[in-house]
């Protein structure tokens, strides 16, 4: 897949692929539309999203209850250009010339809807932080 600059993809990493990193693509695909690449993925994927996560979502108007949590791979790592760790200690493979960037959140796994809503809109905030970093307008 070429890439070209104006269309950057963006890898999300946490340890289960279930919460975090799934708020954090979801946000982005939402805001960037097709102007940037997005995936996400853990280093021990859960079987499946956190139904407290999907439901925080669910308010903002995202759906995410299909999303399956997936592995993280080398060739993941390999294909985006900016690498977000969601504070969870990951040990993500380095590769030189990537932009890694380590955002510390709280794991929303076993909290109920009620604590994950501020993770979610702290995740909302630094996409469209990112966003603007990146000079891609914010939609919606």
């Amino acid at each position: 897949m070429n890439q070209s600059p104006s269309r950057p993809s963006v890898l999300f990493v946490c340890v289960h692929n279930a919460g975090r990193s799934q708020m954090g693509a979801a946000f982005l695909t939402r805001l960037g539309q097709d102007r940037i690449e997005v995936r996400s993925a853990g280093s021990a994927p859960a079987d499946a999203v956190n139904p407290s996560v999907a439901e925080a979502m669910r308010e903002v108007g995202i759906d995410i209850s299909a999303e399956t949590p997936k592995v993280l791979t080398v060739e993941a790592v390999q294909a985006s250009d900016i690498v977000i760790t969601m504070g969870c200690g990951d040990a993500c493979p380095y590769f030189p010339g990537k932009r890694y960037l380590d955002w510390t959140l709280d794991d929303p796994a076993g909290q109920g809807v009620a604590a994950v809503r501020p993770i979610r809109d702290q995740i909302e905030q630094r996409v469209r932080g990112l966003l603007d970093e990146l000079g891609i307008p914010a939609e919606g």
